[in-house]
């Protein structure tokens, strides 16, 4: 099966090519013969009920400071592809939100992956509250009142942005600290949104697990090690790779999430565990591809691609 598949990214040009998972992925494709093009978010255009991209023909290798050759620019027709890749960074704001509704008028007629419809409607930390039995106590509120009883009963917290990403926004609050007052401040200046407060899981110093599920099924994981004195063990905060094998609790989770995920088109899924609980279910842009396949030996791209072109042999 030979496909046309357009990537609707960030720059290709920037890049990490030894730890993004859409350049993995991007690589794969090619290796299986499938036509490339890029464009970014803000090139899409919709006029008489036809969505068309301002997008680039693109070839990649694995090659440092030449890893990506761009064609002249085209303006495609998204209905015209097999696969469109949904694989823009959050932030999930409306700009992303936006992109949900354009990519809906061509999907499944095309195969938006993931579904676009579904990523609007499962943004991270929020999707993950559908299975309050998985997840640690949890609090979702503006209200002051609320967070402070929250932490009185729990005395160790998390507090993060609603719709953050990359461990950006996240602080720890142990017991005895004097800064909830001023945090709460400053957050309501930054954001609308609600704050999401969760119990401080002490676990997250032995690693917090990624995990990737393909079409519903756990391919791979690996613990990201927090930095000596972080609370947070994200990649972009200064986490680190270490091995690691799905425990039962992990395989526990991924059979209550997996038919969700497969009837709702999230074919690539990162979820997020920490000791036994799970705390965010990542399905705008995943990440950990690159490390699991280095660690374990193995090819989730090529999982991926096998869900896809399976997807796509069934008409969506």
């Amino acid at each position: 099966m030979t496909l046309s598949v357009a990537i609707q990214m960030d720059h290709v040009n920037g890049v990490d090519i030894d730890a993004d998972s859409t350049f993995a992925l991007a690589l794969e494709a090619q290796r299986r013969g499938h036509t490339l093009y890029h464009y970014l978010p803000s090139d899409l255009s919709f006029r008489d009920r036809r969505l068309t991209a301002h997008a680039q023909p693109l070839v990649v290798r694995r090659e440092h400071g030449g890893h990506a050759s761009l064609g002249a620019f085209e303006t495609v027709d998204l209905a015209r592809f097999d696969v469109v890749l949904m694989r823009q960074d959050p932030p999930f704001d409306l700009a992303y939100i936006t992109a949900t509704h354009l990519l809906e008028h061509i999907h499944p007629a095309t195969l938006v992956v993931n579904d676009p419809v579904s990523v609007r409607n499962a943004p991270e930390k929020l999707f993950a509250t559908h299975f309050p039995e998985l997840m640690p106590p949890t609090l979702i509120t503006n209200r002051a009142d609320d967070i402070h009883a929250f932490r009185h009963e729990h005395r160790d917290i998390i507090v993060k942005p609603l719709h953050g990403n990359g461990g950006a926004g996240v602080f720890h609050l142990r017991p005895g600290d004097e800064n909830l007052n001023a945090l709460l401040e400053m957050c309501g200046q930054l954001w609308r949104e609600p704050l999401m407060i969760q119990r401080y899981l002490p676990e997250v110093q032995e690693g917090d697990k990624r995990i990737i599920l393909v079409d519903g099924e756990p391919a791979g994981a690996v613990a990201r090690m927090p930095a000596a004195g972080e609370a947070r063990a994200n990649f972009h905060a200064g986490g680190t790779p270490r091995k690691s094998a799905l425990t039962p609790r992990d395989r526990e989770i991924c059979e209550a999430l997996g038919p969700v995920l497969r009837e709702r088109g999230l074919v690539f899924v990162g979820i997020d565990v920490i000791g036994d609980w799970l705390t965010e279910i990542n399905v705008t842009s995943p990440t950990g591809i690159q490390e699991i396949d280095r660690l374990d030996g193995i090819r989730i791209e090529a999982a991926v691609w096998d869900a896809i072109e399976r997807r796509r042999a069934a008409g969506g």
